[in-house]
């Protein structure tokens, strides 16, 4: 399919070109001419600022019924992981589908075009698999589809409830039970039963160092590493994780990481909060990523993760809305900058142009898409467009596009998204869901009934 594209403005990676033409074949940009004052006869126009599509390179769709439920009162993050539980409990491939596609759907109206789903919720009730052992993670692909975004299935092996010493680790709850999958080699056999397509990759995670034995973890490195897939993991987001693995291992969790293959340019640490020097030093030096999540961290009280010095050490960064405290990859990247500040008392830690950069190139890249994130001949057709007339974004000059999306717009100000040259959401509708909200709020009253 042939569409042509007219854009009132563009960022195009280090600046704002106004008048811009994409022609688009086959789900890929073709070709780029600037200096196009008005639309040509038969293009869409999209009028605002134009960006790269942008990626959620972390999500937990399911955290999506916690919104405002885990807000009452106060607590700690494993207090909120109690009330998360109770939630997947009562999960199934339906009740699931219906739930993605909702989520999935409010991403795309915040211009999200990709997401990196890290999924552990395998199994029924129990730990009893479905006839189809993959049914919860097909139902996540189907979800994404039917919501018109890409979607890379971070395929979860989850398989113990903490730490107990070097060689294993404590049995699951009566709740992790449907996470695990007993052995990484029994989560290998599962996972290579699924089956990249157009829209869906197939990643690999490991939950965390508590939850992934120290023998098991050479495996679901050595299953992402055959396929040259890409490999997350939780990774110090907790002190206490911190002290157990010091007390198991002798070290830190980055240091069993990076002894049992697991560090390195396919993977991706999420959160990378409670870092030593040597930590940030072996993290930077394998080229492994990190993303960061600062709405979720800051919702949990888990703290502000050294983003600034991974980077300098090497590490790529991303972006992504974890818990779903909020769906808006702008104010994930503004959040990186000011919570800096913050802890600071200086500013200008990054460029708007590089924090577009981890929303966009950087966290495609983070989840297997490197062809997408950009707005060039050959990238994928893949389209943010964020109004310039809104009350948060009027009034500055269109050159300064770049610092209005970061530190003023949010997820209410995506007018279109684009995914593959078909457009997903125009004037602010998603044009394949017809009422988001409605089919956010029933499919989680579904899972309170």
């Amino acid at each position: 399919m042939q569409v042509t594209y007219w854009l009132e403005h563009a960022w195009l990676d280090t600046y704002v070109e106004p008048g811009v033409v994409l022609e688009t074949d086959g789900g890929r940009i073709t070709a780029v001419r600037k200096e196009v004052a008005t639309p040509p006869p038969g293009a869409t126009a999209l009028r605002g600022l134009t960006l790269p599509g942008l990626a959620n390179a972390h999500s937990h769709a399911f955290h999506r019924a916690l919104r405002s439920s885990v807000q009452v009162g106060s607590g700690t993050f494993w207090t909120w992981r109690d009330v998360m539980y109770g939630v997947s409990a009562r999960l199934t491939p339906d009740s699931y589908h219906a739930l993605a596609r909702a989520v999935y759907a409010e991403m795309a109206l915040a211009g999200i075009t990709a997401v990196g789903e890290f999924h552990y919720l395998h199994h029924g009730p129990g730990g009893t698999p479905y006839d189809d052992p993959n049914a919860m993670g097909e139902a996540l692909i189907a979800a994404a589809a039917d919501a018109g975004i890409r979607i890379t299935l971070l395929d979860t092996a989850y398989l113990a409830s903490g730490l107990v010493d070097r060689r294993r680790g404590a049995t699951p709850t009566q709740h992790q039970q449907r996470f695990s999958d007993g052995t990484a080699q029994t989560w290998a056999e599962r996972v290579s039963l699924l089956k990249d397509r157009e829209y869906a990759r197939i990643g690999a995670a490991v939950h965390s160092v508590r939850a992934v034995p120290a023998s098991q973890l050479p495996t679901v490195a050595e299953w992402a590493g055959a396929r040259s897939a890409p490999l997350h993991v939780h990774l110090s987001e907790q002190t206490a994780e911190n002290e157990a693995c010091q007390t198991a291992h002798g070290c830190t969790p980055t240091r069993l990481l990076a002894d049992h293959g697991v560090l390195g340019p396919q993977t991706t640490g999420v959160h990378n909060t409670h870092l030593t020097a040597g930590d940030i030093s072996l993290i930077g030096s394998t080229q492994t990523g990190t993303c960061m999540c600062p709405t979720t961290e800051r919702d949990l009280a888990d703290g502000i993760g050294p983003a600034v010095r991974l980077q300098q050490a090497g590490s790529p960064l991303s972006l992504g809305s974890d818990s779903h405290a909020v769906i808006d990859i702008f104010e994930e990247a503004r959040a990186m900058e000011l919570n800096e500040r913050l802890r600071t008392r200086t500013r200008g830690h990054w460029t708007a142009a590089a924090l577009l950069r981890a929303a966009t190139a950087g966290g495609h890249a983070a989840i297997g898409w490197p062809e997408a994130g950009t707005i060039e001949p050959g990238a994928l057709a893949d389209l943010t467009t964020v109004a310039l007339d809104t009350v948060r974004t009027a009034g500055p000059l269109p050159r300064l596009g770049a610092e209005t999306a970061v530190f003023a717009a949010s997820a209410a100000d995506v007018r279109h998204t684009v995914v593959g040259g078909r457009q997903v959401v125009r004037d602010g509708v998603h044009v394949l869901v017809p009422d988001v909200p409605q089919a956010l709020a029933r499919s989680i009253d579904a899972l309170h009934a």
